[in-house]
């Protein structure tokens, strides 16, 4: 309800969210995996999404209050570990990198704010009230309150303090932001116009010193010079 302006009603949120409904499937599901009757928890899950089109693996741990926005697509594998308030909104991966068994998924930490379609991956940790921009791809660490966007994901906005109940939908901030690859390409700019002024200037001060030598040159060779006479 905090999180979206949308759902005006608990009883909505109940029988219209699908996010909620995925939670509820995987807090069953994970129960029983726990206690280790581990086909009936992955059934539990596979039936959680067939019905909502959210895949949450019964072996992740997941905090309180976790809010998934739209949610089909959204995918969170057996060893994701997630914090209390964080938002994931539709089509998100929390993936792994390697077939090894052990960790292999991202942890993420508590006020996390993931946007659509961001791919986390690897057993990687986001720390607490970072900000992963849409379609982001993070495959390294994230600073606490750090802001990511792009491919692979850089940070936009270190480390900034945030007041509690700071929500970012999307994981997009409204200050306005360069993009990472933008600011890449207008330093490179910038090196390239002082490089060509800097030619340009050698270039004039060969064309001068070609200029004395000619006309010194041209000094030596008339008729009453001191080389002539």
């Amino acid at each position: 309800m905090a999180r979206d302006p949308a759902a005006r009603s608990r009883i909505e949120v109940i029988l219209c969210y699908p996010g909620y409904h995925a939670i509820l499937f995987y807090r069953l599901a994970n129960a029983l995996w726990r206690r280790h009757f581990n086909l009936m928890g992955r059934f539990i899950s596979n039936a959680g999404k067939i019905l909502t089109g959210i895949e949450i693996h019964p072996g992740a741990t997941i905090g309180r209050r976790l809010f998934i926005d739209h949610g089909n697509g959204v995918v969170i594998g057996e060893t994701s570990a997630i914090g209390d308030d964080v938002t994931l909104y539709q089509g998100v991966t929390l993936g792994g990198t390697t077939l090894e068994k052990g960790k292999r998924h991202p942890t993420l930490g508590e006020n996390v704010i993931v946007g659509s379609g961001a791919q986390v991956l690897g057993p990687i940790k986001v720390g607490a009230k970072a900000r992963i921009g849409a379609n982001a791809v993070v495959l390294k660490d994230v600073p606490v309150g750090a802001t990511m966007v792009g491919i692979p994901a850089k940070i936009v906005m270190g480390q900034k303090k945030q007041k509690i109940g700071d929500f970012t939908a999307y994981g997009t901030p409204t200050e306005d932001l360069a993009d990472p690859i933008f600011q890449s390409f207008e330093n490179l700019r910038s090196q390239l116009n002082t490089l060509a002024g800097r030619v340009q200037e050698l270039e004039d001060e060969l064309e001068r010193v070609y200029a004395g030598d000619n006309e010194k040159n041209k000094n030596i060779g008339t008729p009453g010079s001191s080389s002539g006479t």
